[in-house]
């Protein structure tokens, strides 16, 4: 019995260095060591990459998942037909590019959902574009929980070697950020923090949670959130079990995880671990979205319009967001597996 996941790989929006960073990726061979994957878009957008990258990617085209038979020597390709490099130049953002992105994440959604795939990984896709397009959402994240109907809190972890982060807010304004800062949403973040870590195999993870003001507001001279809020709220976790500490000033939380004392981090807005794991990991880092029933992950960085189509783009987050798609899926998998023969 074959005990490798099936991995749905999307080659990201056309516009940007998606198609590139995929096909250097997959020319390489390492993916096909580590999961049944699937290249799941337009034909066409996987011959742009092979162009940008100077690479060849040995692949049989199929219109039908039901078509595709395992064990093979090549990647096979689901051809949806739906997207025209022709039509997008690169290097430009494109609200049409954005919707048929969101197109073709709906359509791997859907075959997740019947049991097709056992994860998705994405290469870099344009948020705003997708929004502009028609896909209604603040960013991806949100696109797949609605379309799962996911009811309850998920949000982003992004990962890079040193640790992981996780988010009470996200991809809100900064002055509605502070007024989402409540003990349910804490709460929630650091508990998907502990489930999310102890799933990848992290055991009794351990977690700080960011201040929100400055100097850890400096007893209140800055602000009082991490009196009210947070520090309670900690302080209650901590007593049903999860090993968590804070709140700990944000100049000072990251530098206390890079030195290894934290396997995750919780922050309470966007940017404030942003900053950290992106200055960290720029090449490395992926971004999860955690706490949904299907596997989602991609580089943690974005389109890279200035450096479209010259062939310099850095495939090394997309080849740490595919293996972390095919551990995520296979742990998923063999937990199933042993459930059903319990």
């Amino acid at each position: 019995m074959n005990t490798l996941p099936r991995i749905g790989f999307m080659l990201g929006d056309v516009t940007g260095i998606g198609p590139e960073i995929a096909a250097k990726l997959l020319a390489s061979g390492k993916p096909r060591e580590q999961a049944e994957v699937i290249i799941i878009g337009d034909q066409r957008v996987l011959e742009l990459g092979m162009r940008n990258a100077g690479v060849k990617v040995p692949h049989t085209v199929y219109r039908s998942i039901e078509d595709i038979r395992w064990p093979r020597e090549d990647y096979p390709l689901l051809d949806l037909g739906n997207t025209d490099p022709a039509k997008y130049p690169q290097g430009v953002s494109s609200d049409e590019s954005g919707k048929l992105a969101g197109d073709t994440l709906k359509v791997m959604i859907d075959l997740a959902t019947a049991g097709k795939l056992d994860g998705i990984c994405f290469a870099p896709l344009n948020k705003g574009a997708m929004n502009r397009g028609g896909w209604k959402f603040n960013d991806e994240h949100q696109m797949f929980a609605s379309l799962l109907s996911h009811k309850g809190f998920f949000g982003e972890m992004n990962v890079i070697d040193q640790f992981s982060t996780f988010r009470v807010t996200s991809h809100v304004a900064l002055r509605e950020a502070v007024t989402m800062i409540t003990p349910e949403r804490i709460t929630a973040a650091v508990n998907l923090a502990n489930d999310t870590l102890t799933a990848a195999g992290k055991a009794n993870p351990r977690i700080g949670v960011a201040a929100l003001n400055p100097h850890n507001g400096e007893n209140g001279l800055f602000g009082d959130e991490e009196i009210r809020i947070i520090r309670p709220t900690v302080d209650k976790l901590k007593a049903g079990g999860i090993n968590c500490s804070g709140p700990i000033s944000s100049d000072v939380i990251f530098l206390q995880a890079l030195k290894g004392n934290f396997d995750g981090v919780v922050m309470m807005y966007h940017d404030q671990g942003q900053i950290a794991t992106k200055l960290l990991g720029f090449n490395k880092g992926v971004t999860v979205t955690a706490g949904l029933k299907s596997v989602f992950t991609t580089p943690a960085h974005g389109t890279a319009y200035d450096i479209v189509g010259q062939g310099k783009a850095d495939p090394g987050a997309m080849e740490h967001a595919f293996t972390l798609a095919a551990r995520m899926a296979a742990g998923r998998k063999a937990a199933k597996s042993a459930n059903a023969a319990a």
